[in-house]
């Protein structure tokens, strides 16, 4: 039976209930009849009342925990630009801070892949809205779910653009907020419009391996689960988590050279997390875990003292189980898994935190907007978005501690022009965890960097255009090559 208008409004009433958004709902009622009203009439090609994407873009900004704002915002997102009604409108009726967020949103609408310049002007529009105000992306997303669930009543052409659109641009945004639901749900309803085959290849293999090692892990989470409560360590939860969520990401790790399509290889196709109540809790249980379980060398990784850049934190194990099994244990607090999942949006679920983003969790987004003001071509734009934003990342440290955010490849002479210009230009050498390396080299994350430098240096190495993996590290090269010759 089809869902109505009314249930799935009652619905999204239900769960700003349960989370507790707010106890106040007239204005969201408010908003849906309002919304309802402007959208009369209208169906997708799917044959739905157009109002049901409004309804189901605002229930996932409800299932977020989002601000009522943004719900609301969610569900009036596209009327300004699919009827009559006008952004005025929506300010009379629901204030400036919704009709902002509208306006924002309208403006992400008009950016599709038409012509690369107006693409690229629109990339910069995008990035200066998230800037102002990161709520604009997250209904974005909200709205692009939907429009991907619904992306078989289309014809072909535009189910491969948006679909591809959606693994290049709005996944890794995703990726780079750290909204890991977010950008699992966007790359798996993608994928299997983008690489049809191989989607249907990895649908067919994943549920017979996942059901073999299900029932082998459900013992030994049984095994710890009584470990860990002899130790006095209460758990909130320790469950099997699956990549059959998470498909797009387990065939990026497949295509890797050294695993080349190897299931056996992959050591977190499901992994048992357990989430506790504290930090001291969280390194508690990794001890037993490694008393229980010989833990594989090199597999530990601290993202509680070393967060990633974009706050994520939790502590990773992979071990060897009796049996000679390989399983791999992700252990955080209640707090780090919400951050894992929603990352920038779990902000918005603290009332004495309210929408006050923490800025270094949103640095690159600021310094992209800041250097694509002194990009003005449009193709070197791209480039730069492309390699510096869109790209899988590591982050290294600074000797003081300090985490530097580069992309995949990235080299000692990325990570000093990154730190300041002058680090870059003056650059001869570097260290890394103590040990000289060449300045090609491949840094890895967790690397400690350390850049030796000669003051009397007056401008960079030209052969150095050629190891550098950034546009920003290319662009200030040619910089300071430019004003060398000048001199």
């Amino acid at each position: 039976m089809t869902e109505t208008p009314e249930q799935a409004f009652a619905q999204l009433v239900e769960t700003v209930k349960n989370n507790q958004i707010t106890s106040d709902l007239d204005m969201l009622k408010l908003a849906y009849d309002f919304a309802s009203e402007a959208h009369k009439g209208q169906t997708r090609a799917s044959g739905e009342p157009y109002i049901m994407h409004s309804l189901a873009t605002a229930q996932t900004l409800a299932e977020m925990k989002l601000d009522l704002p943004t719900i609301i915002a969610g569900l009036l997102h596209d009327v300004p630009e699919d009827t009559k009604v006008t952004l005025k409108e929506i300010d009379k009726n629901f204030g400036r801070e919704i009709c902002q967020l509208v306006e924002g949103i309208t403006k992400l609408g008009k950016l599709k892949y038409r012509g690369m310049e107006r693409y690229a002007e629109n990339l910069r529009k995008m990035f200066v809205a998230m800037s102002d105000d990161i709520r604009v992306i997250l209904i974005k997303f909200a709205d692009r779910l939907h429009n991907l669930k619904t992306l078989d009543a289309l014809p072909l052409d535009k189910q491969f653009r948006i679909a591809k659109e959606t693994l290049e641009i709005y996944a890794p945004i995703a990726d780079r907020l750290a909204i890991g639901q977010i950008k699992g749900e966007l790359e798996d309803l993608a994928f299997k419009y983008v690489y049809p085959a191989d989607y249907k290849w990895i649908t067919e293999i994943i549920p017979r391996e996942y059901r073999a090692k299900e029932k082998y892990l459900g013992d030994v989470r049984e095994q710890v689960r009584k470990k860990l409560i002899t130790e006095n360590i209460t758990i909130n939860e320790l469950s099997i988590q699956g990549r059959t969520k998470h498909l797009y990401s387990l065939y990026q790790k497949l295509l890797r050279p050294h695993i080349n399509r190897d299931l056996n290889k992959i050591y977190d196709l499901i992994a048992l997390r357990m989430i506790v109540p504290t930090i001291a809790d969280c390194y508690g249980a990794l001890g037993i875990l490694h008393g229980m379980f010989r833990p594989m060398p090199g597999r530990i990784k601290d993202y509680i003292a070393n967060p990633k850049p974009n706050g994520y934190q939790s502590l990773h194990t992979t071990v060897f189980t009796d049996d000679g099994e390989i399983v791999e244990f992700q252990i955080r607090t209640k707090e780090m898994h919400e951050q894992a999942e929603f990352g920038i949006a779990a902000h918005w679920r603290y009332k004495e935190t309210g929408a006050k983003i923490k800025r270094q969790h949103i640095k690159w987004l600021d310094e992209l907007v800041k250097w694509q003001k002194q990009i003005k071509d449009n193709d070197q734009f791209l480039q730069t978005v492309k390699l510096d934003v869109f790209q899988n990342r590591i982050f290294a440290f600074t000797p003081k501690g300090d985490v530097i955010d580069l992309p995949d490849g990235a080299t000692p002479i990325d990570f000093a022009y990154h730190v300041h210009s002058s680090l870059g230009d003056k650059c001869v050498g570097a260290r890394v965890n103590d040990q000289l390396v060449n300045l090609g080299y491949q840094l890895k994350s967790g690397d400690i960097v350390e850049i030796i430098t000669d003051k009397n240096r007056a401008s960079p190495n030209p052969d150095w255009l050629e190891l550098v993996k950034t546009s920003m590290a290319k662009s200030k090269i040619r910089n300071a090559m430019h004003k060398s010759k000048k001199q």
